[in-house]
């Protein structure tokens, strides 16, 4: 029986744990360190009286009552974060004028900008879907308020919303013998930059079979076969696998998706959006996509 509320500092870390599927990568996600995300699902453990995760030195997984908990928490920190923008100022108001990638529109997105304009009718929101080096610039020039995109590695532009890695994705194996035939988005994509670097570091010979500017292009290229694309794995399109390691690929990484603001600190419309998609992050709905 449980005998206190349920923390939703641990929910977010038993989400995130979940999400991943590791400690160490929860623990990166998150920005906090492996003991302490261990300690948090202890404590959970605790709280519930019940054994929540199974797991070895190598695999993890939820038990019955640990997918129970993962469905309350969900629920939990999605009713805590509507509350919180709520009460933080109900009658918002003013233009909002938002960029997100195209990976993330094609996500979650359109249920948080629901939620949000539910609880903030006031605000007139414009949005803007673009590739995150073209909402970079965009914002660097005054025209978007707020973005919602990846961040390029070794940036610490933006306030992380979460972290996913980076793998390969086709539908049948690669000659290795062969020019890896890629499908791309166009410059100044960053997953374009960071997959030519890779291969370039690697040795691994190229050549560019589709250039697309929407994930829907890049998606029906790879059902056509044309070739393989660099995507972050959580947002992977359906229908579409990814490439084990005997493919003989370069490890691409991990990348960041962040919220970055025109302001140091962002106030009004652009604050509340920005605490909005952390939430939806943290409840971990982007996994859903």
């Amino acid at each position: 029986m449980m005998t206190e509320p349920l923390d939703p500092v641990l929910l977010r870390t038993f989400l995130a744990v979940v999400r991943e599927g590791n400690f160490t990568r929860a623990a990166a996600s998150l920005g906090l360190g492996q003991p302490t995300v261990s300690q948090h699902v202890q404590r959970l453990e605790a709280a519930a009286g019940r054994r929540l995760l199974v797991r070895d030195t190598h695999t993890l997984a939820t038990t019955a009552d640990g997918d129970a908990m993962a469905d309350f928490a969900r629920a939990i920190l999605a009713a805590d974060a509507r509350a919180r923008r709520y009460f933080a100022g109900v009658q918002l108001r003013g233009r909002l004028r938002f960029g997100a990638s195209d990976d993330v529109v094609l996500s979650r997105l359109p249920g948080v900008l629901r939620d949000f304009m539910r609880d903030h009718p006031l605000v007139d929101l414009e949005l803007t879907v673009g590739l995150s080096g073209l909402l970079y610039e965009r914002l660097d020039r005054g025209e978007l308020d707020l973005v919602y995109c990846k961040r390029r590695p070794g940036d610490d532009r933006g306030r992380l919303v979460w972290r996913d890695r980076l793998v390969w994705l086709g539908q049948r194996p690669v000659d290795p013998a062969a020019p890896l035939p890629l499908i791309l988005y166009p410059p100044p994509s960053l997953t374009r930059g960071i997959a030519l670097s890779a291969l370039a570091a690697h040795g691994r010979s190229w050549r560019i079979a589709c250039t697309a500017g929407s994930l829907s292009g890049l998606h029906a290229a790879a059902l056509a076969e044309l070739g393989v694309m660099p995507h972050a794995r959580a947002l992977a399109p359906a229908g579409l696998a990814e490439l084990p390691p005997d493919a003989g690929l370069p490890e691409l990484g991990e990348i960041d998706f962040v919220v970055v603001s025109a302001q140091r600190a962002p106030r009004g419309p652009a604050a509340a959006l920005a605490e909005a998609l952390a939430a939806d992050a943290a409840g971990g709905r982007v996994s859903e996509a």
